[in-house]
């Protein structure tokens, strides 16, 4: 990817239309991550519907703009729920994103990512393992927790891209991010992020916020959400010192962080 095609992105523009539009997100996301993917898209300027009954999932996803889905607490309510959204979303053009949490644990989460990959996700969200097995690779992850860094799983994203034609995000120490064909790492954060449960599935939820805002550029669309996480992240963390205040304080930042500020702080580079 060209130096200026990397300038050209500018998060902070897609920062500031996401707050302006305040786009509806539909969210079958996880018991764990639900409060705090809620408390921050509302503070990133989106607007979050938890709704995953299956008896009303693919209704609302015609109404919401965008729709994410998380296997994190998978169950066979929460599956249908998943199913049904992903292919009305899907039907309806409206863009989707899958995050596959340890989707190799157990033979009842490689089914269920393998169904949801038939309604073709817009955005997959990952670590580096879950990036990496769900290319048909060997990876060293356990359970939730990647146990590969994020340089091993660029080809895996590449390919996978390709494959599934969505844009591939893989989050870690250096986040990177494809369409098969353009990449880009995002760089900024704190180390204190991982000590803060659900940040990653909140991610998730907030590019869905970005691909509702910009459903014709996903790519865009997810590097805009990285680079919010990463400015929030680093700034909150000069100010923290220990998980717990660093939890308030990068919720605060997820509202308080100007567009310029994002473009300024995280740092978006050619891979």
């Amino acid at each position: 990817m060209a130096d200026d095609s990397a300038q050209s992105l500018k998060p902070g523009a897609l920062l500031a239309a996401m707050r302006q539009k305040n786009p509806l997100v539909q969210n079958i996301t996880n018991f764990v991550a639900m409060n705090i993917a809620a408390n921050v898209m509302l503070a990133a300027g989106a607007s979050p519907a938890m709704v995953h009954s299956p008896e009303e999932a693919a209704e609302f996803a015609g109404i919401a703009a965008a729709l994410t889905v998380n296997i994190g607490t998978l169950s066979p309510d929460f599956f249908d729920g998943m199913k049904q959204a992903a292919e009305a979303a899907s039907e309806a053009g409206k863009p989707w994103i899958l995050d596959p949490v340890a989707h190799f644990a157990t033979a009842y989460r490689r089914a269920a990512v393998s169904a949801l990959l038939e309604h073709r996700p817009t955005v997959i969200r990952g670590n580096a393992s879950e990036i990496i097995t769900l290319a048909g690779e060997h990876a060293s992850g356990q359970g939730v927790d990647s146990g590969d860094s994020v340089a091993s799983a660029q080809a895996a994203a590449r390919a996978l891209a390709i494959r599934h034609g969505c844009v591939v995000a893989v989050t870690g120490e250096r986040d990177f991010v494809t369409d098969g064909h353009r990449a880009v790492h995002v760089l900024g954060g704190s180390a204190l992020m991982p000590k803060v449960t659900a940040l990653g599935c909140s991610l998730t939820c907030v590019i869905g916020g970005f691909a509702a805002t910009m459903p014709d550029k996903p790519f865009e669309a997810t590097v805009a959400a990285l680079a919010l996480f990463a400015s929030a992240g680093e700034l909150a963390g000069r100010d923290a010192h220990a998980p717990g205040s660093f939890a308030v304080r990068f919720l605060d930042l997820l509202a308080e962080v100007t567009p310029d500020a994002v473009d300024a702080v995280a740092r978006v580079i050619p891979a």
